[in-house]
């Protein structure tokens, strides 16, 4: 049969001939307004803000972490709708700071990180609730961010579980996390050494356009997050 077939669409023509050809350009005229809008790569030019990997039941987030420091009497903020352990890890990170800031030369051998200053951390995106260990890497490095006036890499999302000894810790939901990264057009990814055996489950066209860096400890975080990473002073 060589009558063609006729498709009622939304467009300014009442009829559309059958095959057509969907260009991008034309997905919001035919299926209307994206429900969701994603976080996207964005230049980080402030310091004080870093990109996070979150799962949720729907799939993978990235997640911008902001902080502010002002004065104050030491106190910290946490806001952003958050559980018990994610506050948990933020008040982690900053005791592992507080121990190591003569090591990366952020106050003398007398001094407190925080004397005189309150700290701020937020989640944005706070309609929705978040928990759970894993922001734990993302935090110290906003932090370590703000203290020394450095603006995380802008091409580098990162997930992991931090301990007091320093250590990095694997989570879950890395196949969702990267695959939100790569959504996102974050091209370099900071994961625990120990979930290297998840990269497995990341379909390979995707795995091949993926810088991911490997990390045991918080110091190799660290040196991965900042353009020319870090000279630890001596302490001996």
């Amino acid at each position: 049969d060589d009558r063609s077939q006729q498709l009622a669409v939304p467009t300014s023509s009442s009829t559309i001939a059958l095959p057509m050809v969907v260009s991008v350009d034309m997905l919001e005229e035919l299926l209307g307004p994206a429900d969701f809008e994603h976080d996207r790569c964005e230049q980080l030019v402030t310091p004080g803000v870093a990109m996070g990997l979150a799962w949720t039941p729907t799939g993978g987030e990235l997640l911008y972490v902001e902080a502010s420091r002002m004065a104050g009497k030491g106190q910290l903020t946490v806001t952003g709708n958050l559980g018990d352990v994610m506050k948990e890890s933020a008040d982690l990170a900053l005791s592992w700071i507080r121990s190591h800031s003569q090591q990366y030369g952020l106050v003398g051998a007398k001094e407190s990180i925080v004397d005189g200053i309150d700290l701020h951390l937020h989640f944005p995106a706070g309609a929705v609730g978040k928990d759970g260990p894993s922001a734990g890497v993302t935090i110290l490095t906003v932090f370590m961010s703000l203290f020394t006036g450095r603006c995380v890499r802008s091409d580098t999302a990162m997930t992991g579980e931090i301990t007091l000894r320093g250590q990095v810790l694997p989570v879950g939901g890395i196949k969702e996390k990267v695959l939100a990264a790569h959504r996102g057009a974050v091209r370099r990814v900071i994961l625990p050494h120990r979930n290297e055996k998840d990269l497995k489950d990341i379909p390979g066209s995707i795995k091949n356009e993926m810088e991911f860096v490997l990390v045991e400890e918080i110091h190799q975080v660290l040196q991965a997050a900042f353009d020319g990473g870090f000279a630890l002073r001596s302490l001996l």
